[in-house]
């Protein structure tokens, strides 16, 4: 029997597409997405419409029972956690799409509840699993001493979605894979277009990342080391969520975790730093 998956949330285009790669193109054999519930009827029809979902719900508990995993997804963070807890709480491997939360004290706790549960959660941007972007990560390995890195992309630092945490993950993780977890501090600056933010590492090196609210659709990233600089317009593969579906499944299915909580948390307390820099206009310490 396929290994049965429910998603909670419809408005976010992920499920769509997540739900096309899986029942639609059939890229990963053996399993098929069987329930959605939407935040509203429209939604819901809508993703099953699209992505060959077959049974909508009224309520996302009316999947417990029904289901081997489930995938939570909304645009807004703050509704992740308290959608996934049910799940959670009955042992069904939960992946969690970005961002993971909108507050590190909440993740915290939600993932010492999965961890007494012995339930496997996840949770991460897929831009960091493109090939192009592993291709920069090989070539940066042979850089040498970094001094500095950049980062580019489109995010709105006042959408009505969690502000700069709406695809400004995106940048956050890309920035933390490629130069380091250990960030010390973060600072953020509104301008005209967006936000510049700072990401302070301990050894000096300074990680800048610009939110560019408009003209600017997809994602580049640039190291500048000794004694040269690496960067990459970072294009998406054929299917972008290909990769991020074979490890959401192996986990599904392995019930072994690709990520430490703390790389999953780690993020989220970086977007909570500049959040506070773009109101006190001074760096935050990210919390450790």
């Amino acid at each position: 029997m396929a290994l049965r998956i429910g998603i909670v949330g419809a408005e976010n285009s992920h499920t769509v597409n997540f739900a096309k790669t899986i029942n639609v193109d059939k890229s990963l054999p053996g399993i098929a997405v069987e329930y959605v519930w939407g935040e509203t009827p429209e939604f819901a029809a809508k993703a099953a419409e699209l992505g060959r979902i077959p049974n909508i719900v009224r309520r996302p508990a009316e999947m417990l029972g029904k289901i081997d995993a489930v995938v939570v997804n909304h645009r807004h963070a703050k509704h992740h956690l308290p959608a996934a807890r049910p799940f959670v709480e009955k042992g069904i491997p939960t992946f969690v799409d970005k961002p993971f939360c909108y507050r590190a004290k909440e993740g915290c706790e939600f993932l010492a509840l999965a961890r007494w549960r012995g339930t496997p959660v996840t949770s991460f941007s897929i831009m960091p699993l493109q090939r192009s972007f592993t291709q920069f990560a090989e070539r940066l390995r042979k850089l040498g001493k970094i001094h500095a890195g950049v980062t580019c992309g489109p995010c709105d630092p006042r959408s009505p979605y969690g502000g700069i945490y709406f695809y400004g993950v995106h940048q956050v993780e890309m920035a933390l894979r490629a130069f380091g977890y250990d960030v010390a501090a973060a600072r953020a600056v509104r301008n005209a277009n967006g936000a510049v933010g700072q990401l302070l590492y301990p050894s000096g090196l300074v990680a800048s990342l610009h939110f560019i609210k408009e003209g600017r659709k997809s994602f580049g990233i640039v190291a500048l080391g000794e004694p040269d600089i690496v960067y990459s317009n970072l294009a998406r593969d054929k299917n972008p969520f290909l990769t991020a579906l074979k490890i959401i499944v192996r986990m599904f299915r392995t019930r072994q975790e690709p990520l430490e909580h703390e790389e999953i948390l780690k993020s989220v307390q970086v977007l909570e730093a500049l959040e506070k820099s773009l109101r006190s206009s001074k760096a935050e310490r990210v919390a450790k």
